[in-house]
């Protein structure tokens, strides 16, 4: 592979923040193996690489147009003008390919996953790509990221069982109200930008106090949740040691952003919602397998 194939390839990982699928990923594989270890069905690794493949085509082509539609605003804010996009690294006609070619990729492995789950990869595309442009017409904007990445659960449940259940769903609700509520503290980067673009963020609408506020209690929620998934699944003590570290994650983030002082937002943005997912994760897969 030549030097600039590895740089473009790393441009457009660039473009998708390949780093933060790690806030999905991992739900994705809580569904995966609690229909697996639940539903009593055969580990298929097979199934397994086509549900990472789904999660990875899905996320691009959202990511994607993410910047794509957004390019005009990420110029004009100097915190996001280096975006390759605005920065003219990777031109918009290439951007909206890469978007087509993982829209398609997506919904070409979920025909090798089961019939539903081919059905619903419009829709899905349709949820994760629709978060985009929400920010222009609704305060909601953040919740409809939650639900986008709050697909990830549910779907990889799907793929191996291919039907509905609570616990699954249960889980795609804690999605939705911790990374509505981390995304909240991570919009109290933009007030000023967001309310001078007429574009509708809680934060520009609300102010920094009341967002942290609003964002603490939606994480408050998450944690509730968690909570009752571990006991209508029956989980055991690894379980609970995840959701308690999962827990004190989410809360230290209330601790380090304060309405007097967001410097500390990319910490909690990133290092810490992608820690406690992960360690989420392996302590319930690890409950689900030894427990």
């Amino acid at each position: 592979m030549t030097k600039v194939m590895t740089s473009k390839i790393a441009d457009y990982f660039s473009l998708i923040k390949i780093n933060h699928t790690i806030f999905s990923l991992p739900f994705a594989l809580i569904g995966f193996f609690l229909a697996v270890k639940t539903g009593h069905h055969d580990l298929s690794l097979r199934l397994l690489m086509l549900v990472l493949l789904s999660v990875f085509f899905a996320r691009n082509a959202a990511m994607g147009f993410n910047r794509f539609a957004d390019r005009k605003f990420d110029k004009k804010n100097p915190r996001t003008s280096f975006r390759e996009i605005p920065n003219d690294i990777i031109a918009p006609a290439s951007a909206l390919l890469f978007i087509v070619i993982n829209a398609l990729l997506f919904i070409a492995t979920s025909w090798f996953i089961n019939f539903l789950c081919f059905l619903l990869s419009p829709v899905a595309l349709l949820v994760v790509m629709g978060y985009s442009m929400t920010k222009r017409f609704t305060y909601l904007s953040h919740f409809f990221l939650g639900l986008g990445l709050g697909l990830a659960p549910i779907g990889a449940y799907l793929a191996v069982t291919a039907r509905f259940d609570l616990l699954p769903v249960i889980y795609s609700f804690v999605v939705i109200f911790w990374v509505a509520g981390f995304d909240i503290l991570y919009a109290l980067q933009d007030i000023e930008f967001d309310r001078m673009e007429k574009l509708r963020s809680l934060p520009a609408r609300l102010g920094r106090r009341k967002a942290l506020i609003l964002s603490s209690l939606l994480h408050l929620v998450a944690i509730i949740l968690v909570g009752i998934g571990g006991i209508l699944g029956d989980f055991q003590l690894l379980y609970w040691i995840g959701a308690i570290v999962f827990a004190i994650l989410l809360g230290y983030q209330h601790v380090i952003v304060k309405p007097t002082d967001i410097s500390r937002v990319n910490l909690a943005f990133a290092t810490l919602n992608g820690t406690a997912s992960v360690i989420f994760a392996c302590f319930v897969i690890s409950d689900l397998y030894f427990r």
